[in-house]
C-alpha cells in the first residue's frame, strides 16, 4: 500500500492562478525559455512540477504535446480545469517523478519553481536527461539563493533557491552540454526582493 503523501498545495490550489506576482513570474519565465528554445508542433514536452498549468499556458502554443506532471492532486484538478484552453495535446500525470519514471522519451523538458521542492537534485537531472531524446533540451527555473523568507507558508521546500554555478555543475554531472543560466524575472515580496534564473541545457 502506497503511504499517502501530503497535498502541501491542497489548500493554494484554488485561487493559486490570482496573485498577480506569481502569473507575472511565470510569464517572464515563459518569455526567457521562448528566447532561448526553439519549439515545434511535432515536439513532446515534458512540464515537470506543472501545478496549474501557468507554464503550460505559455508553452502550448508552440509545442505538439505537453505532459504535464506533479505530485499535488489539488493542482492538477486545476489544470484539469483549463484543459479545453491549453493550445495544444495535454495529458496530465499525478505522479511523483523522484520515486516512478515514465516509458516515454521527450523533446524538451521545461520546469518552473519547482525544484527547491526537491531534495535529491542530481539525482532528478540524472533522470531528467534519461527521459530525452538525443538532442532534447532542458530548460528549468528557479530561485537564486535566499536567505529562506521567500515562502512563509509550508509547501515542502528542500533549498532555499541555489546557487547558480553549483546548479549548472548539476546539470553538467548528469551530462548536460551547452549550459547557460540567465536572469528571468525578479519577484518583489513584503519579504524582500528574490531573483530568479533559468537554466538551459541539451542532450
Amino acid at each position: 500500500m502506497k503511504a499517502e503523501q501530503r497535498d502541501f498545495f491542497a489548500e493554494k490550489a484554488g485561487d493559486y492562478d490570482d496573485k498577480k506576482s506569481r502569473t507575472e513570474n511565470v510569464d517572464n519565465i515563459a518569455k526567457t525559455i521562448l528566447k532561448e528554445v526553439s519549439f515545434t508542433k511535432e515536439m513532446h514536452i515534458m512540464d515537470f512540477g506543472s501545478g496549474t498549468g501557468l507554464l503550460t499556458s505559455n508553452i502550448a502554443p508552440y509545442a505538439g504535446k505537453i505532459t504535464a506532471i506533479d505530485v499535488s492532486k489539488a493542482m492538477t484538478d486545476v489544470l484539469k480545469s483549463k484543459i479545453d484552453q491549453i493550445a495544444c495535446k495535454l495529458e496530465i500525470a499525478e505522479l511523483d517523478l523522484t520515486k516512478e519514471t515514465l516509458d516515454t522519451k521527450f523533446d524538451g523538458i521545461i520546469s518552473s519553481m519547482t525544484i527547491h521542492h526537491i531534495n535529491n537534485v542530481q539525482e532528478l537531472f540524472n533522470k531528467f536527461y534519461a527521459l530525452l531524446k538525443d538532442n532534447g533540451t532542458i530548460a528549468i527555473a528557479d530561485l537564486d539563493k535566499e536567505n529562506g523568507s521567500f515562502h512563509t507558508e509550508d509547501t515542502g521546500v528542500f533549498h532555499f533557491g541555489f546557487d547558480r554555478n553549483e546548479f549548472m555543475k548539476i546539470a553538467e554531472i548528469a551530462g548536460f552540454k551547452d549550459l547557460k543560466i540567465e536572469t528571468a524575472n525578479t519577484i518583489d515580496k513584503e519579504t524582500g526582493t528574490y531573483s530568479v534564473f533559468l537554466l538551459t541545457g541539451r542532450k
